[in-house]
């Protein structure tokens, strides 16, 4: 089946030659076509460019044309960092911490995870696929085409495993390009309050030949992070995921500094994501690596803390990445348009920073640079079409405006 999108204003964040990811200055820099097209080939990009240079079509069979009517079309977003399947929200939580609790407060009590993981234990896998589904047609629909989901609200070696399952099956079920990572790590259990060790054992013995025998995750995190998983929890763990091919993808640096950016570049990490609070150390670690530094700036808006040192990063030389960290305690919202406004807003990123930092620089933090995150040839057709705005920096200017026309994954038009 061949596609042809006509009548683009313009086409943003093209590439004539693939790259892994975009830092530093180059971020405030995007590729634009005015009065564009693009084709598409069994949900592939075969060609892009202006319309005084597409050459038309010779055969209509199995030909079908889509009018932009005047809209931008954007690669889809690439969300690399959310908790997508969980069983129920926790909105009493987010009234308790307006009348002052904090969010430590609230998880020293057997809220904040604690709290998600008994409700998950005691909800069904097709009730949260089902759950999970849902939420993933809502991302699409805001635009995101490709999104990582992790376990971590399980705790037990059962709801682990089911979480997981869950998002394989939600893999052949939604049109979304989906990565699965394995956070069994993310809080200590309530019987394991007084025995740690105990836990990572459970996880390092257990779980992980269980995940690895059913290819359920590609990628492993941990929470390092004080009242949770200390620097040495989490090179334990990083060492013993090696043997299962795991790669890191790691909670470091929310509220307190472990050394935890240090050892997941050690461990070959692949991003570390928060980052509210770095060092020059910290810094100092991610140059010459291969790990992308992933901010969640939503997280730190609903929880009313730090936002991650963008400016600091690219002034570094270094890839900066935005995520929603979707979940049900802290960022309560899978939006990558908000993401955007908040990079801008909240950051001080620039409209070229911030669309890097939401589609390329994003892909890179999910293993999927080749694949998505820009305008290629031989790029996944993941896009989406806007109504007829003035230019791409309404994007993040007009936060809580919906100016999606149309959203196109694996080359198709959802509804």
């Amino acid at each position: 089946m061949k596609t042809v999108i006509k009548n683009i204003f313009k086409l943003v964040q093209v590439e004539h030659q693939i790259r892994k990811w975009v830092s530093g200055s180059e971020m405030s820099k995007i590729d634009t076509i005015k009065d564009g097209f693009i084709e598409i080939q069994d949900g592939i990009i075969t060609a892009f460019g202006s319309m005084d240079q597409w050459t038309g079509i010779d055969n209509w069979n199995n030909t079908e044309i889509i009018d932009a009517n005047g809209g931008m079309v954007f690669p889809s977003y690439c969300d690399s960092h959310t908790h997508l399947v969980f069983a129920g929200n926790r909105e009493n939580e987010w009234e308790q911490r307006i009348k002052g609790a904090s969010y430590e407060d609230i998880a020293k009590n057997g809220g904040g995870i604690l709290n998600s993981a008994k409700k998950l234990q005691e909800t069904s896998e097709d009730e949260l696929l089902e759950k999970a589904l849902q939420r993933a047609k809502e991302v699409m629909k805001m635009g995101t085409g490709a999104i990582e989901i992790k376990s971590g609200y399980g705790l037990t070696t059962e709801a682990e495993l089911k979480m997981l399952r869950v998002i394989k099956r939600l893999k052949k079920l939604s049109p979304l390009t989906i990565k699965a990572t394995f956070l069994g790590a993310h809080a200590i259990p309530q019987e394991y309050k007084t025995n740690k060790s105990a836990y990572l054992d459970l996880i390092i013995n257990e779980m992980l030949p269980q995940i690895a025998q059913e290819q359920l995750a590609e990628y492993i995190d941990i929470f390092c992070e004080e009242g949770y998983f200390s620097l040495e929890d989490t090179e334990r763990l990083l060492e013993a995921a090696q043997s299962y091919d795991l790669i890191p993808k790691t909670h470091v640096n929310q509220f307190t500094i472990l050394g935890g950016v240090k050892a997941s570049v050690k461990y070959k990490a692949l991003s570390v994501d928060h980052l509210e609070i770095m060092n020059n150390e910290d810094i100092e670690a991610l140059k010459g690596s291969e790990c992308m530094p992933t901010l969640l700036p939503s997280c730190s808006f609903f929880l009313g803390i730090p936002y991650g040192p963008a400016k600091k990063l690219m002034e570094n030389d270094l890839p900066v990445a935005l995520a929603t960290d979707y979940n049900p305690g802290s960022s309560p919202s899978g939006n990558m348009n908000f993401v955007a406004s908040l990079g801008c807003i909240r950051m001080g990123m620039t409209p070229e920073e911030v669309i890097n930092a939401t589609t390329i620089n994003t892909a890179y933090a999910m293993g999927l640079s080749q694949e998505l995150g820009s305008i290629a040839v031989g790029k996944k057709a993941n896009l989406f079409i806007t109504k007829p705005i003035t230019s791409y920096t309404f994007i993040p200017y007009s936060f809580g405006h919906q100016y999606i026309d149309k959203i196109i994954i694996n080359g198709k038009v959802q509804s």
